[in-house]
This record gives structure tokens, C-alpha cells and sequence, in this order.
């Protein structure tokens, strides 16, 4: 990706410390001013992209003649950004981590030149999938043990932003997904079913499903709804025995319309008593997690569920208040006091405390250098910019089942929790707020 995929004013900036010669170390924290109204946690991700994104950042001659056209940029700029590599550390917290407001996910610490330019990308990239892995694990709690694919790449925004939701969904717990590029990419397990118009361009339904079932005999899966869905149920029934005699078994039915529910326990009794009681049902359909919620509640014996347009955009909640600050330059605090955006100054730490059943009791939000109770959830990914961590996105994963399964049990609702997880900010955090307000009154 290109270096110039950032904002303007990152390389202005880069021009004034520049030429002021302010190249000392800077520490920047990526966090969330708030939770979205329907979110009692968020999951993060994207950090193995923001890893690789220092890692290999560089500017091209093409792109440094483009900022050189611009006007207004000195040769001593240019010259730098031939040169321009990220050589500062990392610390963050895994990816698959449960965290909440005001809790610094990722911290960079480089000389300021570095640490501002990669703001804009990291956000892209951290924010983007940290929404769409906390938008899919709540359809993963709405529907414990179901399989679970993501349908959305065709309404994704773009093509990155498809491969992307298909990893988070999976780091989340989704069973795999649709997009093919994505399965290759990630190594995600990938499913598909057939399009309507499959059905449509067959001269009827029956020869349809017998031509896409010799077609795909490993794993097939047929979509009944395009006409009448209880009469193509009835025809999966009329063609399995010659497929069976084929070697062929019919694995499972896919609904995409009408009454879900009233359709799943319809085409249930037709298969079960044309003996075809393995056959999964597997529903799509402008699926979210409360529609999936009300099905599993109707007790609807559906095995599996699409989920795309809701998934790959988040569409209850597409973004979230995540910024990237400030917080120390030559060794001093920093903090912004904008009204409603402030910051809490100094580089920090999280630390997670558990109750006696062990599960998340509450967190504190800390300088570095302190010593708290609780387990310390930043740590080293890189240093002198060479990545140190590499988690398998498998990992993350189990990682992002194992977290969920820790906090209280009514913050795994979807509903919003009658009471927020407690976050304390530490005293010796609080009182260098204040004596860096007095200094600057």
C-alpha cells in the first residue's frame, strides 16, 4: 500500500518538525472515547496489518516526485522521505483482547516524525476491523454452536474492506467465509452455495439441482427458495436416492427469503421424512444478530447462517470514536484539554483484575511505571521497527472465544448492560493531570 495513503496535513507537519528540528522521541496511543449505544465491549484486531504496515513503509520516487509537485515541501524534506523508515517500538494488546473506553490498545513510541505520519493509517486499519470483529461476535453469541459465514463482500466498501471483514469475522468466531480471495489470503475456510440465477437459467428446478449437484458432489448445498420453497424441498427428496446411488450426497438446503422460520420447520419435516434427516438447513437473507436471535429463540431448526450486508458494514454501528494522541514528546507529559476530547497525559498501561470465579471485575487504566494488581494487557510487538510478536490469526481467534467467555455474563447480551464494566483511572495518573493543568493554565 502506498505511502502516500495518509492525510495531507501528516506531511505538512512532517515539514515544520523538520524544520525545527524536532525529531525526539514521542509516544502516541491508539484508544476509543466511547462505546457505540448497542456495544458492552469491543474486540480488537488488526494489529498483524498495522504490524506490516511499519514494517515494510517507504516511499517510492514516483511518490515522492508527486509530493515534490505539490509546491510548498523543501528538498530537505524530499530527501528525508527517501530515507523515511519506521524504527520505533510497539506495544498493544493482542488481537482477539475484550477492551473498553479510554483503554490504549495500541502505543507507538518513535521519533515524532515517524509516530505522526503512519496516525492516519493505523486508525484505517485497527479501527476497520475492530469494528467488524465487534459486530460478528455478537452474532456469534446470538447463535452459540451454529456455523456462522460471512456473505458481505459484495457490499463491502471496497475490495480491502471485504478481505479485511472476512478476517475480523473469523478472528471473531465466525465459521469461514464466502470471499475467495480472502480464504487463499488468510487461510480461512471458505463455503458457497449457487445463486438463484443458476436456477433460473435451468430449464426447471429439478435439473438445475441435479446439474449443480453432480457439478459440486463433494459439498453440496442447494438453494429452494427461488419458486416454491416446500416444492423444491419435496424435489431434493425426489432426486437424493439417485444421487446417493452416485455417491453423491445432498449435505444441506439453503433458505433466502420469506418467513424463516415458518419455512425452516416446513422443509425440516419434508426432509426428515423423506429420509433425509442428515441434510442440513442453512438460512441467509439480510441476516443481522437480532434476527438470527429471534430465530434461534422460534426454536427454528435452522443449522447455519449467511451473514453479509449487516456483517461487512457494521450497519447498527459503522464506526467507533477511536483516536490516535499524543501523550509524551522528550520524555514530558502531554495531554489534550479540548472540550469533550480530552486525554489522560503520559504513557500508559492497561491492567485486568479478575473476580474469584474468574472472570473480568474491572480494569485500570495506569502509567507505565507503576506498579498495579492485575494482569498487564500492552505488550512489546516491535522494536526498532522489526515486528518481535506474530500471532497466528488461529490463535487470535481462540483468543477472542477465551476473552468473551470471561466477562460478565450480562455484558455478553445485546442488549445494553444495566451497569458499564468499571475502568478506573489510577491516582498517580489523576494527579499528573492536574499538576500538567496547572502548568498550563
Amino acid at each position: 500500500m502506498s505511502a502516500l495513503l495518509t492525510d495531507l496535513y501528516q506531511l505538512s507537519m512532517l515539514q515544520a518538525y523538520l524544520d525545527e528540528g524536532m525529531e525526539q522521541t514521542a509516544v502516541f496511543e491508539l484508544f476509543v472515547r466511547k462505546l457505540p449505544r448497542r456495544r458492552n465491549f469491543l474486540i480488537a484486531a488488526g494489529l498483524d496489518q498495522a504490524l506490516e504496515f511499519l514494517e515494510t513503509l517507504h516511499f517510492s520516487e514516483d511518490e515522492i516526485a508527486w509530493v515534490e509537485q505539490q509546491g510548498g515541501f523543501s528538498k530537505q524534506l524530499l530527501d528525508s522521505l527517501r530515507r523515511f523508515r519506521f524504527t520505533g517500538d510497539v506495544h498493544a494488546v493482542p488481537e482477539g483482547t475484550v477492551f473498553f473506553p479510554n483503554e490504549p490498545v495500541l502505543r507507538v513510541t518513535a521519533p515524532l516524525p515517524q509516530a505522526q505520519l503512519v496516525e492516519s493509517r493505523l486508525l484505517n486499519l485497527v479501527h476497520f476491523q475492530t469494528v467488524i470483529a465487534s459486530k460478528a461476535v455478537r452474532s456469534v453469541l446470538a447463535a452459540p454452536g451454529k456455523q456462522l459465514v460471512d456473505f458481505g463482500m459484495r457490499r463491502a466498501h471496497g475490495a480491502e474492506a471485504a478481505l479485511l471483514a472476512a478476517r475480523a469475522a473469523y478472528l471473531a468466531g465466525f465459521s469461514g467465509t464466502a470471499t475467495a480471495q480472502a480464504g487463499m489470503q488468510f487461510d480461512i475456510p471458505v463455503f458457497g452455495t449457487m445463486a438463484h440465477s443458476f436456477i433460473q437459467a435451468h430449464r426447471n428446478e429439478r435439473n438445475a439441482f441435479e446439474a449443480f449437484a453432480r457439478a459440486r458432489c463433494q459439498n453440496v448445498v442447494l438453494l429452494i427458495d427461488t419458486y416454491d420453497t416446500e416444492a423444491a424441498a419435496r424435489k431434493v427428496v425426489e432426486i437424493a436416492p439417485q444421487l446417493a446411488l452416485e455417491g453423491i450426497p445432498i449435505k444441506g438446503v439453503r433458505l433466502d427469503s420469506g418467513d424463516l422460520a415458518a419455512h425452516a420447520f416446513a422443509v425440516r419435516a419434508i426432509l426428515d421424512q423423506g429420509g433425509l434427516r442428515d441434510t442440513t438447513i442453512f438460512s441467509s437473507g439480510n441476516l443481522d444478530e437480532d434476527r438470527v436471535h429471534a430465530l434461534m429463540r422460534a426454536g427454528a431448526p435452522i443449522d447455519g447462517f449467511g451473514i453479509g450486508t449487516a456483517l461487512d458494514t457494521s450497519s447498527d454501528a459503522p464506526f467507533l470514536d477511536a483516536v490516535y494522541k499524543l501523550q509524551e514528546y522528550a520524555g514530558g507529559p502531554r495531554r489534550k484539554r479540548s472540550e469533550g476530547k480530552a486525554t489522560w497525559p503520559g504513557c500508559k498501561q492497561v491492567f485486568r483484575n479478575y473476580d474469584a470465579e474468574g472472570r473480568m471485575a474491572f480494569d485500570t487504566v495506569a502509567l507505565d511505571i507503576e506498579a498495579q494488581p492485575g494482569e498487564r494487557l500492552l505488550n512489546p510487538v516491535m522494536l526498532a521497527g522489526h515486528r518481535i510478536a506474530a500471532d497466528q490469526l488461529a490463535e487470535a481467534r481462540r483468543r477472542t472465544a477465551a476473552q468473551v467467555a470471561l466477562l460478565p455474563g450480562e455484558l455478553r447480551l445485546l442488549e445494553p448492560a444495566s451497569l458499564a464494566y468499571r475502568v478506573d483511572i489510577s491516582s498517580a495518573l489523576r494527579e499528573l493531570t492536574r499538576a500538567l493543568d496547572a502548568e498550563n493554565v
